[in-house]
């Protein structure tokens, strides 16, 4: 059937002190720090919802409001016409800002109906602009933009807007401006959500300020950390889905110095991390404890253990586990199937990964992109394509649509394989079928035909990237890229 290694009977000793967590938690635990260069990056990327591109992602009740509740298509048609053309006036009207010409009463002498869409569009248009040479000027505009709308009637900012703002100053590395924009929400009454500490979490982390991030949040009596039961929860889980392992660590001892007791989230996040470190005593000690408190293993917390088996290589282990869900009435599900076949896949077995993905067909469940596409990465970076080709095959007659994930793991598996010009055909070909390619997309290839010697090629993407009007904003990362 398949290679198989000796169960683990310290992991099914503790089935009973396993937690709750959501499907977002359980998509993120796989992250290795070579994954996009091993090619299995790509699924956590699509798995993940990081908060670069929640920042950025059209808000939908923004719109209705705007409009209003009883709006009919025809109008919110309009509306959205509408908005792209005051879009441009407004754009072409701040980047002549500067000595002698001042935007603000040109901007007022428009006539224009602000609403958070607007607003909101003005700000991504600013943020697609930034780079090195013009981020001070890019941060000055939008800051003067955001002042003029806010004092505006008949509108007032949301907290998205805030966001958006932040994610200017955050794109210009003016950390001490996110930090009023901050201190102002607080003072006008704004909350201070998690994706506000994602977005800060994220800018400053990387400047070596993460710690004092988190302290603060610690402290503030305005954190609005729902749904989570406290704000440590919501910390920890936000350091989660940003893979700062090291602070969870810290941030659990000020948690149980200041009294809180962990709930099943709690261990949970705690448990993954310790994994990720590599410290699995501590893992299992966590196990142990979860066990005397009395909590119990559900769907999700089952997926997290499958895949620690999956990466051990330990097949016949998490077969018996599995056995084991059904009988304590947790069925395994297509996720759960997946969540292994990647574990495994990173293990590099590729036998057991066939044997679990049709054991998951035989029992009646439907393999869906996500389970296709980590099948389709494994044989990739195996170096096994024409087998990967024909599981795209196979996932296209089944009526599952290719992602610009799976459409990421073909190209690299061509471009591996010598076959350049079909990997730009298929980039081409997602395109005409309505897939986007992402920023990935564009680095596989270039980094790739770069490798290769195939400079013009590499140039011709990239023109290709600009003249679609994709990432221009990020066109100073694609051309210092290189793929080792």
């Amino acid at each position: 059937m398949f290679s198989v290694a000796l169960s683990t009977p310290r992991i099914f000793n503790r089935f009973s002190c396993l937690c709750v967590v959501s499907r977002t938690f359980c998509g993120r635990i796989f992250n290795n720090s070579d994954d996009v260069e091993n090619g299995f990056g790509q699924i956590e990327d699509f798995l993940n919802e990081s908060w670069k591109s929640s920042n950025l992602d059209n808000n939908a009740s923004t719109l209705y409001d705007s409009l209003g509740s009883s709006g009919n298509y025809s109008s919110r048609e309009g509306f959205i016409d509408d908005v792209k053309i005051d879009v441009e006036r407004i754009l072409e009207v701040l980047h002549q800002d500067g000595p002698g010409f001042d935007s603000k009463p040109v901007l007022t002498n428009l006539g224009l109906r602000i609403s958070g869409l607007l607003v909101r569009e003005v700000l991504f248009g600013i943020i697609k602009t930034v780079n090195y040479a013009n981020k001070n000027r890019c941060a000055k505009l939008g800051y003067k933009f955001f002042v003029w709308s806010g004092e505006q009637e008949n509108y007032k900012h949301t907290t998205n807007a805030y966001h958006m703002m932040m994610k200017i100053f955050a794109e210009s590395e003016e950390f001490k401006a996110m930090w009023r924009l901050v201190d102002e929400m607080t003072e006008k009454g704004y909350p201070i959500t998690a994706r506000t500490f994602n977005m800060l979490i994220c800018t400053c982390g990387g400047a070596g300020l993460a710690r004092k991030v988190v302290e603060r949040f610690i402290k503030s009596k305005t954190f609005n950390y729902r749904p989570f039961k406290h704000s440590f929860n919501a910390i920890l889980h936000s350091l989660l889905t940003l893979n700062h392992y090291r602070l969870i660590e810290w941030v659990y001892q000020q948690m149980l110095a200041k009294g809180y007791p962990p709930d099943i989230l709690t261990y949970n996040i705690i448990m993954c991390a310790k994994f990720r470190l590599g410290k699995l005593d501590h893992f299992h000690g966590l196990l142990d404890e979860m066990g005397r408190t009395g909590f119990s293993p559900d769907f999700h917390t089952f997926n997290l253990l499958l895949h620690v088996l999956g990466k051990g290589d330990k097949p016949l282990a998490a077969l018996k586990l599995m056995n084991h869900m059904k009988e304590i009435g947790v069925d395994p599900s297509v996720l759960h199937y997946t969540t292994l076949i990647d574990g495994l896949s990173r293990a590099g077995n590729l036998e057991a990964c066939r044997y679990f993905f049709d054991e998951m067909i035989n029992k009646g469940f439907v393999p869906d992109v996500v389970s296709y596409t980590v099948m389709i990465t494994g044989h990739v970076v195996a170096g096994k394509f024409d087998t990967a080709r024909e599981i795209f095959s196979e996932m296209i007659e089944r009526g599952q649509l290719p992602n610009v994930f799976t459409y990421n793991s073909m190209i690299r598996g061509l471009c591996m394989d010598g076959k350049f010009e079909d990997a730009w055909l298929m980039l081409k070909e997602m395109e005409s079928k309505g897939c986007n390619p992402n920023f990935l997309v564009y680095t596989t290839l270039v980094g790739y035909l770069r490798n290769a010697g195939k400079l013009p090629e590499a140039h011709e993407v990239i023109k290709h990237m600009v003249e679609k009007g994709q990432y221009t904003h990020l066109l100073s990362k694609i051309k210092r890229y290189r793929r080792c």
